[in-house]
């Protein structure tokens, strides 16, 4: 009986790992410039929008959920559109209130309160900045904006030469 002797080559190990992992994850998310930009944006947590036109106007819409037009900062330029906003977290702006009407101590009777511990939280909270690039020109001071249930919509008029004309060619 003969035994042969295999040299163990640990690097050749990790080095096949790792290649199994990459084709694990090129197979989970195949990387396209559009499933890219929007891994992307879902980690720096921007809102998504939907930019259409008409003959007159472009169309801008974000979706905003949570956020109230005070936390919202929105400039418009004739190239592009500045969206800001705030999120502050429930816990950072509502204390609970204790449903006791009375105090435990004569300490406790004038004190604020109290903060609320947070154990998990799954809500999206901080600042963002996302600037969009238009693909025509607007008239920035006519832009007329509407903000409900979450949903910003800007319409912005077209500038007068950039509007589609159309001109009959003689043959």
């Amino acid at each position: 009986m003969s035994i042969s002797f295999v040299r163990w080559q640990p690097w050749q190990e990790v080095e096949t790992v790792r290649r199994q992992l990459d084709q694990l994850f090129e197979e989970m998310v195949p990387l396209t410039r559009e499933s890219f930009t929007t891994t992307v944006n879902r980690a720096v947590r921007v809102p998504a929008i939907e930019l259409t036109g008409t003959e007159n106007a472009l169309i801008l819409y974000a979706e905003l959920p949570g956020f109230e037009p005070d936390d919202l900062d929105v400039q418009v330029t004739r190239d592009s559109v500045s969206i800001r906003g705030m999120k502050k977290s429930v816990t950072q702006t509502e204390p609970i209130e204790t449903e006791s009407s009375e105090p435990r101590s004569t300490n406790e009777a004038n004190t604020t309160p109290a903060m609320p511990h947070v154990y998990t939280s799954e809500f999206r909270t901080g600042a963002f900045h996302r600037v969009i690039t238009l693909p025509v020109e607007v008239e920035a001071d006519q832009v007329e904006a509407v903000f409900k249930n979450g949903l910003l919509t800007l319409t912005m008029p077209k500038r007068e030469d950039d509007r589609t004309r159309s001109v009959k060619v003689s043959l």
